[in-house]
């Protein structure tokens, strides 16, 4: 019944801005935005430490929530055990010993996280739909992090606070049970320490400093205090991906030398100090990605390499063999190991293509069994999504471009309209996989690039210092000329392209819009910093360790080469020269990106009389996670596109979407600057 509701309401969808050309009609249907962006039926699925129960996060009330279940019972017989009614909670674990499962919660996005439990065996409170969900550190303006959760005292964590100085974390053990708390290390200013590393028994071993200069220090907890043993430049980067068995070497993930690029794995010696190689790249192309341990053995099962696909280098043949076994039961998408129980016999496998958002089974590893438990986005028709292609590409300066481009389904290949759709970060990478806005905008008839612009991590060091001090430079480039070369290709219609994205993404929007006017015909920045000087002086104070770096990596505000330079990257500054339409979108609580960048940009344009317009949600932060604000600026973003591109696009929106599109939309005439936080 629900595939014909959802059938009959794509079929009675209002449809404008429709091509009349013949190309349109060999087009999959146009569909619903809900099936790309709406809550997801189930997802998250992880399973009880002794395998007895698995757990989800699903609706409740349209938020999502977490259930659980018995491992043998039907999804339908899940329990709620959470109901917040305000934002979705993303991320939850187990206990040690599962007699709680523990997730964080902010604010509406202002990223101040606490860290709630539940008991998932005690009935609902009177008059509630779910048990007692206790907030075990109740603070206000502080945001927490996670170290360790011990096997040891499975009644314990370990985390950090930032109460008693917002840049800087204090150690905490943290009894789950009560919530009580005893100081275990204070970090001043002066030992700027940013992580905590415990070994397998859960001693604490090591911590990470970052240095005034923008350098770090690996350092050795000893009796009296810390020892630095491994360091590393502004440039460099290195960090524990887990002890050896034997509690005495760590395994380092590192890029450190003159003469290295790609990170590799290496074995180091806590006490001798001396290094022993393990592995890096077979075919030098990316760094080393993931590095996967067994709680069991404690030992690697595998590393992974994120190239054109993701790449396993097994260490353990027997997992290989059960890996190799599920590959060949599930033809065609890509498996992958998720969560366990605490014996690994029972695991949680997931699945995915680019064209399919993915299924989720429950593998035995004695008797082999592969059991189907859910698809998150069941009502995803897999026949009519796109394709994603790597394709790789010029820049300026001869500089090859690695990318991943989809093509609307049913056309020919052929003066498409294009989205350009830079990645955030800009430390971060897009990668191969079903991607939600590369499918919804190739349904709607674009073409869609997702660049790896210089200074995106996996392709190695020099990839990364490539973009250094070349924000709306160099690194725009690499999006332009990405843009040129499928131009060139007879792919793209020169006249009908638009750059789209998030935070750093808005950031290369707003600076294609500005300083290449003459190659984007619209832009949707979203999150987007306008202004790089306002944005370097009010990053939140727990980025206190990381400040040196964007200063080094993007320029020094603090000196007048440094504020002048910045100043020319900044497309607010270059306002007067944006021609394309605009649609700004940014979150009220945003603490990285402020709104004060997303004001400043549109009062800029208002006040040389050119249109912008304008979405701001006053309960979301860097990003929006509420599905009917999401799903307002989206339905928004799809109709701005199609009126300057000419694709496709849905005018029909869900009651609750249409009320909320315009209490979001902002009148420019009615915003008024005020001065930045810092």
């Amino acid at each position: 019944m629900k595939t014909i509701l959802l059938l009959l309401l794509t079929m009675t969808l209002t449809f404008a801005g429709l091509q009349t050309s013949a190309q349109t009609s060999q087009m999959p249907p146009l569909l619903d935005r809900e099936l790309f962006f709406d809550n997801p039926e189930i997802s998250g699925g992880q399973l009880s430490p002794d395998g007895a129960f698995i757990s989800f996060i699903k609706p409740l009330n349209g938020v999502m929530n977490i259930w659980v279940k018995k491992l043998e019972d039907p999804f339908e017989a899940a329990r709620p055990l959470t109901a917040d009614t305000k934002r979705p909670i993303r991320s939850y674990f187990w206990s040690r010993d599962g007699k709680f499962i523990l997730y964080v919660q902010d604010k509406g996005g202002d990223e101040n996280f606490n860290i709630y439990a539940v008991n998932p065996a005690e009935n609902p409170q009177p008059g509630a739909e779910v048990p007692l969900n206790r907030d075990l550190t109740n603070l206000t303006g502080v945001r927490v992090q996670i170290h360790a959760v011990p096997k040891t005292d499975p009644d314990a964590i370990y985390i950090g606070l930032n109460d008693r100085d917002p840049a800087w974390h204090d150690l905490y053990k943290m009894k789950l049970s009560t919530g009580e708390r005893t100081l275990i290390r204070q970090n001043s200013g002066e030992d700027r320490i940013t992580g905590w590393i415990f070994d397998w028994d859960d001693n604490l071993r090591m911590a990470s400093r970052s240095n005034m200069d923008g350098s770090n220090d690996l350092l050795r907890v000893d009796e009296n205090g810390f020892t630095p043993v491994y360091s590393t430049n502004v440039f460099e980067m290195a960090y524990p991906a887990g002890f050896h068995k034997d509690n005495q070497k760590v395994y380092l993930v590192t890029n450190k030398g003159d003469n290295v690029d790609l990170t590799r794995l290496i074995l180091f010696d806590l006490k001798s100090l001396k290094e022993e190689f393990i592995e890096d790249d077979p075919l030098k192309r990316v760094d080393l990605g993931n590095v996967a341990f067994s709680d069991v053995k404690r030992e690697i099962l595998f590393t992974t390499y994120e190239d054109d696909r993701t790449r396993y280098n097994w260490k353990d043949k027997e997992f290989e063999a059960d890996y190799k076994l599920i590959e060949e039961r599930l033809p065609g998408v890509e498996p992958y190991f998720a969560r366990t129980t605490a014996d690994e016999r029972f695991w949680i496998i997931g699945s995915y293509s680019d064209v399919d958002p993915g299924t989720t089974y429950l593998f035995d590893r004695e008797t082999k069994k592969l059991t189907f438990q859910y698809r998150p986005r069941p009502n995803i028709p897999v026949d009519q999504m796109a394709n994603m292609q790597a394709i790789r590409y010029k820049s300026s300066d001869g500089l090859e471009i690695p990318a991943f481009l989809t093509l609307p389904k049913g056309v020919e290949a052929k003066n498409l309209p294009l989205i350009v759709m830079p990645h955030g970060g800009p430390w971060a990478r897009s990668g191969w996989g079903f991607n939600s806005y590369a499918q919804f905008l190739a349904n709607r008839g674009y073409a869609v690039l997702d660049p790896n612009f210089r200074a995106s991590t996996g392709y190695g060091k020099s990839f990364v210092n490539a973009g250094n001090n070349q924000w709306g430079r160099k690194m725009q480039d690499d999006i332009t000329w990405g843009v040129k070369y499928l131009i060139d290709q007879g792919i793209v219609d020169a006249k009908k392209v638009a750059i789209m994205g998030g935070s750093y993404g808005g950031y290369a929007t707003l600076a294609g819009l500005a300083f290449t006017p003459d190659v984007y015909a619209c832009g949707v920045s979203i999150v987007g910093p306008s202004n790089l000087i306002t944005l370097l002086n009010s990053i939140p104070p727990y980025w206190e360790s990381i400040r040196k770096v964007f200063h080094v990596r993007m320029g020094d505000p603090s000196t007048p080469e440094g504020l002048e330079d910045l100043k020319k990257m900044s497309p607010l500054f270059s306002a007067d020269k944006i021609t394309s339409p605009l649609l700004v979108v940014q979150g009220a609580n945003d603490p990285r990106v402020k709104q004060h960048e997303s004001d400043q940009i549109v009062v800029a344009l208002r006040d040389r009389g050119f249109a912008v317009e304008y979405i701001v949600a006053p309960d979301e932060g860097h990003g929006f996670a509420r599905p009917v604000n999401n799903m307002a600026m989206l339905a928004a973003t799809e109709k701005f596109l199609a009126k300057h591109l000419g694709g496709r696009y849905q005018e029909s929106m869900k009651p609750d979407v249409a009320a909320r599109l315009p209490e979001i939309t902002v009148d420019p005439k009615t915003v008024v600057l005020q001065e930045v936080e810092k």
